[in-house]
């Protein structure tokens, strides 16, 4: 019981550490842009790691397929930039593991 009383009056003692590091990791999540693609860059949109479109491009000869097709790619690209913000995230800030790594109390003990 005593354990984790331990554990709490550590994280509490570390809370304005963890709050720095939680800002530093905002800042730069703030900064992460990426361009999805598809169709072979015949549609492009840029997002945030907030989850905002930042602009997107459709190249003139798509505006000739049908409405669908546009669909289809504008969806794709969307997934596209999800998928590349997700490995940019893990990139500049890692898990939440690694940030908190040193300042909660080690499990295994």
């Amino acid at each position: 019981m005593f354990g984790k009383l331990g554990d709490i009056a550590s994280l509490m003692k570390n809370a304005s550490k963890i709050e720095g590091m939680m800002k530093e990791a905002q800042e730069k999540l703030a900064k992460i842009e990426v361009i999805g693609e598809a169709g072979a860059g015949l549609v492009k949109i840029k997002i945030n790691a907030q989850g905002y479109a930042l602009s997107v491009f459709i190249d003139d000869s798509v505006l000739k397929e049908d409405k669908v097709i546009l669909q289809d790619l504008v969806a794709a690209a969307i997934n596209d930039a999800a998928q590349k913000i997700e490995r940019e995230k893990e990139k500049k800030v890692g898990g939440a593991g690694g940030m908190l790594s040193g300042i909660l109390p080690d499990q295994d003990k």
